[in-house]
């Protein structure tokens, strides 16, 4: 039985709207690097960089990532041995692949609402019955474990989170993950959590779900806090062995490799992780604390901070729509967010804050005047 698949909301308003722009303050990466901040990372010019690869045979390279860099991802986690980190596209290729791979018709899956929509529509896709808990603006967001409890069945395959929360940016922290593995277990369900967003500050709230839960899958990569969305390399790891051999299976049917030049390029930011994670701290620091100052002051938007990660989501006091609010946005000033409709949140938008400062600066303060035609 084939299942029509529902549009993507954030990515179809972004693949219309998002070369339009000239305030970019709607997107979920910290600021992208140049090839040659990359390469300068590891002391190398770019020339020096792709000079040393020049005599390098463009073959499909190591299929499943290759060994330095499955090596380099698995001292992320506790237990994941390097051989159960697979690479995959991005972490959308990672979470395709765990859905495709476990999911059959008639499953059960509970997901939390908002959250990133592949999450619950390629399960529906595939004949899947999803349940959802929502999240509410008024416990920030968070989680209600009870609730989930609650919908969780003996018949449950999978919960799949996001952690941070896309797009919210709220943060489930050790003990909440702890208690979902707990519930999960009752079910034997797997966890999939894609951990794109994994705080960059306060690092010691947040666990990989791998590391608490013998089912637990990880989706990961280097698009938001590694700040290499254009790479479109991510990973999928498990302490289970035997869900990775399954995975195994399935990924040759929808990747073979990810491409050796990315890979290298995925070696050399991984081997300078330290250096990128205390540029983006920076950033989030430094841009998280002029959304804060500009919050204060603007009285029709709301915003839960989120936890050190660089999606947020601000509640809008408009008398308008938020999709014709985002759209008037961008037509007269040329400011991006994404609004809060794609996510299935009226009212709302998100903003991405981790964009560079001045961009930031001018994309808010365009965005106040242009609220300001409401007070009239």
């Amino acid at each position: 039985m084939v299942i029509e698949i529902a549009k993507f909301g954030v990515e179809e308003w972004l693949n219309k709207w998002e070369k339009e722009a000239r305030y970019d303050i709607s997107q979920s990466s910290i600021a992208a690097l140049t090839l040659k901040e990359l390469t300068n990372l590891g002391g190398m010019t770019v020339t020096a960089f792709f000079e040393k690869l020049s005599s390098k045979e463009l073959d499909y390279g190591w299929i499943e990532g290759s060994p330095t860099f499955k090596k380099l991802v698995a001292k992320f986690y506790q237990k994941i041995p390097t051989a159960n980190v697979l690479q995959t596209n991005g972490s959308t290729g990672a979470n395709m692949l765990a859905l495709y791979a476990l999911l059959n018709p008639g499953d059960h899956v509970v997901t939390t609402f908002p959250t990133y929509q592949q999450l619950y529509d390629i399960p529906r896709s595939l004949g899947a019955h999803v349940d959802f808990v929502r999240l509410e603006e008024a416990a920030n967001w968070q989680l209600d474990l009870e609730k989930l409890a609650a919908v969780v069945t003996p018949a449950t395959k999978i919960i799949c989170l996001n952690n941070a929360n896309n797009p919210t940016g709220t943060l489930l922290d050790r003990i909440a993950l702890e208690r979902v593995a707990a519930i999960a277990r009752k079910a034997d369900a797997y966890v999939v959590v894609d951990e794109v967003y994994s705080p960059l500050v306060d690092s010691d709230d947040f666990v990989s779900i791998a590391d608490v839960y013998e089912k637990g899958i990880a989706t990961n990569s280097l698009s938001k806090t590694y700040s290499l969305p254009g790479l479109r390399i991510g990973w999928i790891a498990s302490p289970d062995s035997e869900i990775v051999n399954l995975f195994r299976k399935y990924r040759d049917y929808t990747l073979i490799s990810s491409g050796v030049l990315d890979d290298e390029l995925a070696v050399l930011a991984l081997s300078n992780r330290a250096k990128i994670l205390q540029r983006n701290q920076k950033i989030v620091i430094d841009n998280l604390e002029i959304v804060k100052k500009w919050i204060e002051k603007e009285p029709r938007v709301e915003l839960v901070l989120p936890k050190n990660v660089p999606t947020s989501f601000i509640k809008l006091d408009i008398p308008e729509d938020d999709y014709s609010f985002c759209v008037s946005l961008l037509k007269n000033t040329g400011v991006l967010l994404v609004p809060g409709t794609a996510f299935g949140v009226p009212q709302h938008a998100r903003l991405g804050y981790c964009c560079d400062k001045k961009t930031l600066e001018q994309g808010l303060a365009l965005l106040t005047q242009h609220l300001r035609k409401f007070d009239k």
